[in-house]
């Protein structure tokens, strides 16, 4: 059963450790990710961008698999289902498929429509049982289309947020999707601490968790992060195994490839990504 992620949120945050969300983009990812998280007894949150949903046909779907998925494969670990950087009415329709969570990306709207939005979808998710995570200061890198800088979220703005009954707030800290670039800076444990001291005991979360060295992840994580997005090291992994499977020649059998052979690498490799990072992360055994 698909559980809110409130309640794994605020756990991890009293523990000093993150529950990894790890996005998904078809029935393999999804799989590996689950039996991994059953088999470390680790929290997990499966998240889902709007082009994620539409490529695997539509939220109704994707509800529909993982709760396949969950009763099938006896997945006893906590696991919520989660809209990864979602507009306001891509927040709507997950709700109705039967998300058991959402986030509002709000970020490149002035903080007044920020607010306003953020305080519709507050009502919702509460009335409905539902987490909420909300944004404030853009993400780097690129998401389904939407470009950010990597900036630095203003403290204040957070707790304008903040206080209008979220369930966990991202902020920019200068922190980006995608791989990171040589010139990187580094995180800004300063805002970092500066959000903190604005939220209290608000669970904060950190996106793109590909790439950033283990002392920034632990060093986070102290300051209040108890949520870690991962998603371009999955693809990675999983591009770089299936490359090297076609590349092999193996299994051709004269007919092409088997499908399920095809992607077993891809899977496996996602299975090993999954686990380095819960094993960084602290999830494991926190179920």
């Amino acid at each position: 059963m698909l559980v809110s992620a409130r309640d794994m949120l605020e756990k991890a945050r009293e523990g000093k450790y993150a529950v990894g969300q790890f996005n998904i983009n078809n029935l393999e990812w999804t799989k590996s990710i689950l039996l991994t998280a059953e088999e470390l007894k680790s929290p997990v949150i499966l998240g889902v961008s709007e082009g994620a949903g539409k490529y695997m046909t539509g939220y109704k779907t994707v509800v529909g698999m993982v709760n396949g998925m969950l009763e099938e494969l006896n997945i006893t670990v906590p696991v919520a289902l989660h809209l990864d950087h979602g507009s306001y009415d891509g927040c709507l329709k997950c709700i109705e498929a039967g998300f058991s969570s959402v986030m509002f990306d709000g970020s490149h709207y002035p903080i007044e429509e920020n607010v306003a939005k953020t305080t519709e979808l507050v009502k919702i998710c509460k009335d409905k049982g539902l987490s909420l995570e909300a944004e404030v200061g853009s993400i780097g890198g690129e998401e389904d289309g939407v470009v950010g800088a990597g900036e630095c979220a203003d403290p204040d703005e957070c707790k304008a947020i903040a206080d209008l009954g979220i369930d966990f707030l991202a902020a920019g800290i200068g922190n980006i999707h995608g791989k990171y670039p040589a010139n990187w800076a580094g995180l800004s444990f300063e805002t970092l601490a500066a959000v903190k001291e604005k939220v209290g005991d608000m669970p904060l979360v950190l996106h793109g968790g590909t790439g950033i060295p283990a002392d920034m992840i632990k060093k986070a994580i102290s300051l209040g992060v108890a949520k870690i997005n991962v998603n371009t090291e999955c693809q990675l992994a999983f591009a770089e195994a299936t490359r090297k499977y076609i590349e092999a020649g193996r299994d051709q059998q004269g007919k092409g490839f088997d499908p399920r052979k095809l992607l077993a690498p891809g899977a496996d490799a996602i299975k090993a990504t999954v686990k380095e990072k819960m094993e960084l992360f602290g999830s494991v055994g926190k179920a």
